[in-house]
């Protein structure tokens, strides 16, 4: 197929994208540079450098009119999304209706939305955290991303089209940018390969679900393989993780003895964190593969492979 992957120059971007020319897809990206970098991008896929909120998304998703679009692209800092939520807003919910307007001039069948789990539901009353359960975000990030969903399912009634929409856990793995983009295991592990102290926000037993970031692209790969894929999906391991057990495992696995140093907790966070995901299975066969330990080794090779 034709495939486009918006914000494929990007840690998860990059990833989805490299599985899908694995899988014999046709890939054009459009990532705007902001935070991916160009390097991360296969040769083998076509890239636009562009804003999916500018006007000239449309020419871009028309010629040629993709089989499907994957949306990965977003605003992906909470802290960022509390002290400047229009930006936010401009992203990841402007962004997606802008996106999605001229996916439906194009005649683009199938869309695949990677939404957000832990900021979407906010702290709940079940955990794991089920695709039924109310959504409580509390952050502006967590807002633009489920007002943006309801977009995608809008969308898919009035097109007639296919959307699927994947609500991530806490993802990690190599390539994630600790200073351009959200996540502790990135920022942990540079700071640990470079012998500099952690910093873990709070007391450190809130908890999240880590999910690895090929895991992701297998799910994004089999939600455009399986026909039948529609609505909102958890992927994530259903299981919770302390930031305090994050850095210890970490620690140990570099070698650095050094306790990390605790600051004020951030604003915006929730305090519990996983996703149950029993409907990924049931209609993906989808299940997470990569142990925390086993991701947690790649991704601190990545760092101590990958200079600053």
């Amino acid at each position: 197929m034709n495939l486009l992957v918006t914000g494929g120059a990007g840690f998860v971007g990059s990833h989805v994208v490299d599985r899908l020319l694995g899988d014999g897809h046709a890939v054009t990206v459009v990532d705007d540079l902001s935070t991916g970098r160009r390097a991360l991008v296969s040769p083998r896929a076509r890239l636009h450098v562009c804003d999916v909120g500018d006007d000239a998304i449309a020419s871009i998703v028309a010629d040629p009119a993709p089989a499907a679009l994957v949306h990965v692209a977003a605003q992906a800092s909470v802290s960022r999304s509390v002290a400047d939520p229009m930006f936010d807003a401009r992203v990841n919910y402007l962004g997606t209706i802008t996106l999605l307007e001229a996916a439906r001039r194009a005649g683009v069948g199938t869309v695949v939305y990677t939404s957000t789990g832990g900021a979407g539901y906010g702290d709940t009353d079940v955990v794991p955290t089920p695709e039924d359960h109310p959504m409580r975000p509390s952050s502006p990030y967590g807002v633009s991303k489920i007002a943006a969903e309801r977009y995608v399912e809008c969308w898919a009634g009035l097109t007639g089209a296919r959307a699927v929409t994947l609500r991530l856990a806490n993802v990690y793995g190599p390539r994630q940018d600790p200073r351009g983009e959200a996540g502790v295991i990135a920022i942990f592990s540079e700071r640990l390969v470079a012998g500099q102290p952690c910093v873990v926000n709070g007391d450190g037993e809130q908890t999240r679900d880590f999910v690895y970031v090929g895991d992701v692209a297998e799910a994004v790969s089999r939600a455009l393989g399986t026909p039948g894929a529609a609505g909102a999906l958890n992927i994530g391991t259903g299981l919770e993780t302390t930031i305090n057990d994050v850095h210890a495992r970490l620690a140990r696995a570099a070698g650095v003895t050094s306790p990390a140093i605790h600051g004020p907790a951030k604003p915006g966070e929730q305090r519990r964190s996983a996703l149950a995901a029993t409907r990924a299975k049931a209609v993906l066969g989808w299940t997470p593969a990569t142990v925390l330990d086993e991701g947690l080794a790649r991704t601190l090779a990545y760092f101590k492979e990958t200079p600053p």
